[in-house]
Formats: structure tokens, sequence, C-alpha cells
């Protein structure tokens, strides 16, 4: 254990998986945070893969990036949100990972020739890992379980869990159980046997639930919560309903009225003089809740049937949207179906247009066709990522007569590379982790539009790609106006573009949306929301 007595809280879930685990974990660290606890949040992921950064994001969502470059799952998104503080490698842990080290280990020889087994060294490997935050000086760390009790992938961690409680002794940890409420609306009532048979199952691995969180689409009577707390062996108070809200950012203050915080103190053994101060955060949900204006934006991308996959994206507009008291609405549009004959429909009465971050070359030409539509018509346009290339192809072919101008991601033999890959790339075989990953420093130049939004010349954000703009189309692009305008110090690869004469034409080659959360809304979404909103007096 570290010098300061850290305290663990495990989350897992039961019946269905998607119940919002994250949302619960995250709701707890700010409130545990607003109390004057230093809190953070891990999540173990029980899936093979290493990372979910080549998983499908219609498998997964979003894969969320932190600031050392780690890609992650995208609960670690909320937890940046909710917290607003950094979470980095260590706070995503995979199965994959897991036996990875552990099969390294044996190759190495550290295991004196025993035979390697899920207990103990899959389990301590696993403990190693939820305690390695502990070096931090948290106070509190949340450990949210990924999957579903009774899950075969589930049960080395909670089996970890398990060891970890009856080490670590009494007061020391928790678990909090998150269950599902089903109601049947045949005899109008909610059923609570899925949640009785979730916490056996539990407690047949060896683990009583100190607190039941109970999703539900409507109120919990007195006796359906008494028989829960009577059949699951938890106190009265500690069962704690959790109803579906309008916003996610309702949930903290949901979870405090029925004084969710105090209980895990109390099983903690933890006292804090301290009473949560949730009013900026209160503030925040009012003006998203009472917005004066209202702007619609186009979101471009080829994942839009799932609208996870744009995750930090949406929430971004969430945060910054609140901040000027402006309901941003999304109209998400699939790349793969515009043409030129629809392009004109599809964005017709739109304020502002996002192309999307993505891989691959499906839906690429309405996208280049979207860039060239906003270009023209003075619509506002933010490209991240992919979308800054798209904007780079599309000027590249329209503008600088360069027609068969391409990424080399998309066609590698174009005589036209305007998007290219770096030298040190261009060998790379695995797909995994061989991006320019996390923060990178970028210099904005002095009078640029972005220099001006940020308020500061060197700005960070991170990255998540394997393609650059070629520099060596550099002056041809600044000669027709769109002026590569903040670049990376250490290799000078051009980082932004912004467009002369035009009241928003902006492409980032970073993600700003990862750096977004409700207490900083990030400055470049504010500004793009402030351009939409003066294309709205245009219409």
């Amino acid at each position: 254990m570290s010098k300061k007595n850290t305290k663990y809280i495990f989350v897992t879930g039961g019946v269905t998986s998607s119940l919002g685990k994250g949302i619960v974990s995250a709701s707890l660290g700010l409130l545990l945070k607003s109390r004057g606890f230093k809190v953070t949040i891990q999540k173990l992921d029980p899936y093979i893969n290493i990372d979910p950064g080549t998983l499908n994001p219609y498998e997964h969502g979003e894969c969320y990036v932190t600031e050392d470059g780690a890609e992650t799952d995208l609960d670690l998104g909320h937890y940046e949100r909710f917290l607003d503080s950094q979470t980095s490698q260590n706070n995503n842990v995979t199965t994959g990972k897991i036996y990875q080290t552990v099969i390294e280990k044996e190759r190495k020889g550290d295991f004196l020739g025993k035979t390697v087994q899920v207990i103990p060294h899959i389990t301590n490997e696993i403990k190693r890992r939820i305690k390695i935050l502990a070096k931090k000086d948290y106070d509190i760390i949340i450990t949210e379980i990924g999957g579903t009790v009774g899950d075969i992938e589930s049960l080395p961690y909670i089996e970890s869990v398990r060891q970890l409680k009856w080490e670590l002794g009494e007061n020391n940890s928790m678990v909090i159980h998150l269950t599902l409420l089903p109601y049947l609306a045949s005899s109008g009532e909610l059923k609570t046997k899925p949640s009785q048979h979730s916490v056996r199952q539990l407690m047949e691995s060896g683990i009583q639930a100190d607190v039941l969180v109970c999703r539900t689409e409507h109120k919990i009577p007195k006796e359906q919560r008494a028989k829960l707390a009577q059949f699951c062996n938890v106190g009265l108070e500690n069962v704690i309903e959790c109803k579906d809200l309008d916003t996610i950012y309702e949930v903290p203050l949901y979870l405090q009225k029925q004084d969710f915080d105090d209980v895990v103190l109390k099983e903690l053994g933890l006292k804090s003089d301290k009473e949560a101060d949730l009013k900026d955060w209160k503030n925040f949900l009012k003006k998203y809740q009472n917005p004066k204006k209202k702007v619609e934006i186009a979101l471009v991308g080829k994942y839009v049937s799932l609208q996870d996959s744009y995750k930090s994206i949406a929430e971004a507009f969430i945060h910054a949207g609140a901040d000027l008291e402006t309901e941003v609405k999304i109209r998400w549009v699939y790349s793969g179906e515009i043409t030129k004959e629809n392009v004109e429909e599809t964005f017709k009465g739109i304020d502002g247009m996002l192309i999307a971050p993505g891989f691959g070359d499906r839906g690429i030409e309405g996208k280049i066709l979207s860039a060239k539509f906003a270009r023209e018509n003075n619509i506002p346009l933010l490209g991240i990522c992919l979308g800054m290339q798209i904007m780079t192809i599309e000027f590249a072919r329209n503008v600088l007569s360069l027609s068969k101008a391409n990424s080399m991601e998309f066609d590698t033999s174009t005589p036209e590379p305007v998007i290219s890959l770096m030298e040190e790339q261009k060998n790379v075989v695995e797909k995994g982790g061989t991006m320019r990953l996390g923060a990178w420093k970028c210099s904005l130049k002095t009078g640029s539009k972005l220099a001006e939004i940020y308020g500061s010349k060197n700005i960070s954000e991170r990255h998540r790609h394997r393609y650059e703009f070629n520099s060596e189309f550099k002056e041809d692009f600044e000669k027709n106006g769109l002026i590569p305008s903040g670049f990376n110090p250490e290799t000078g690869l051009v980082e932004t573009l912004e467009l002369k004469n035009h009241p928003f034409y902006i492409g980032v080659q970073y993600h700003p949306e990862y750096k977004s959360t409700v207490a900083t809304p990030h400055p470049l979404f504010k500004a793009f929301i402030k351009a939409a909103t003066k294309n709205n007096f245009s219409h």
C-alpha cells in the first residue's frame, strides 16, 4: 500500500450490459471530489484486444485517447468530462494487456519453472494493475469492471476483487453493484428477481455487494426497495435508485439527493466536513436545459448510425453550447450517401458543418463534396483529423487544379499525395499503436484565427492518426488562401489549416473534443458554435 491509506470502490454490473456503470462511476467520482477527496477512476475491460484502437466503432463506440497516448475505452472520456482531471494508460486495463504481460514474464523466466495459471498469476497481475494508481496518492480509486457478472470473461476480475477485499481489510474497499429493475407493462410493476439473482451470482463468487444501484424507468416503491434490501443483504439506505433521466449530466444530482456520497463514505469509514459544492455543475445544467439560441450542425461521418462512435464530439457540443446558452442540434449525415445531385438538399438549412475523424476510404468522396459545399457557400466548417485531410484534398483538387490529389491512405500511387505518411511510418506493418498518439505541442502563427480563438500561441492537443499534411505542397496552399497556421515545433508538421475570407473554415489535425469537459468547454468548439450562430441570422 502507498503511504496514504487509499480506499477502493469496485463497480460491477448485473442483469444486462450497457446499464451505465461508466456514468454512475463518473457521477460518484464527481460527488466525492466535490467533498474534498482526490479521486481517480479506472476501467477493467474483459475483452482480449490489447486496446480498443483496432476495434470498429460499431463494435465498441469511440476510441478515447488520453494525454499520454493510450487508446482507451470511451468511459474514460466520461471520467475526464465529469471529474475535469486527466486519466492515463493506467486507467484502462484489458484482458489482452493482462495476458500479454503474464506471457512475456513467463517467456523471460520470471516464474522459475512454475505452472502459470489464472490463479494466482493472472489475478495477481490484475491486482497489481488495480493498485498501480495508488502510487499517485489518491484518496479513493474507483474501479469499474466491464461486462456483466456471470460472464466467463469477467470471472478473473471478480476473483481478483474478492482477493483484494480480503487483503485490504475492513472499511478499505467496497462493492457497488449496478443492476436493472425491468418494468412489466402487463402487470404494471417493477421486478426485483433479476437483481436478486445477479447479487446471488456475485455472492457465489465470494463477494457481497455493499450498495445496490438500480437502473429503472419508474420510481421504486417502498416495498420493492425493502425487498431488495432484504434479499440482497444490503441496508435499506444502500439501495439507490437511478432513474432514466433526460441527460447523463443530471445523474450526479439525482444520486446526491439520495445521499449516495454519504452512504459510500460511511462504508469506507471516511469523514468529510465539506459539503458537496455542485454550484458550477447546476449552473451548467441550467444553461444547458434553458438555451436562448439554437443552431443546427451537420456532423458528416461514416459511423453515424451508432452515435457513440462520435461520443466526445457530441459531448463537446453540449459543453460549449451550454456555455453559450445555445442548443446545438446535430444532424447526423452519412457521408457514403452524399452525391453531387443531393449535396444541396442534404445540407439545406444547416448553420455549420463538422467533418468527423475516421479511417479507411469508405464515404470519402461524400466528405470531399461536403467540404466543397461548405467552402463555396460560406458555411462554418470545422474539420477534425481526417476532416482536415479532406479539406486539404478538396482544396487541392478544386482550387489548385491538382485533379488527382489524394491521401496515400486511400491511393498509395497518387501522383499528388497532399496527405502522406511520415517517413518513419512507411515500413510499419502492425496496425495497433503505430500512430501519432496523445498530447503534442502546436505553435500557432501570430495573427491567425486559431491564435485568437485559443488566446495563446502555444497549445497542446491530443492526436490519433497516421497520415500527415504533405509539406511539399505548403506554399501552393498558402498562395491560394488555405493557410497552414499551426505547426508542431519539433517536427515542423502542419497541425492546422484555415481559409482566408471565410466566416469559419478551420481544419485541425488533432482531436480537440478529447479535452472538452463540463468545467472547461473547449475554445475551438465555442468559436465554431459562435460562427454557426452568426450564420443563423443570414438564413
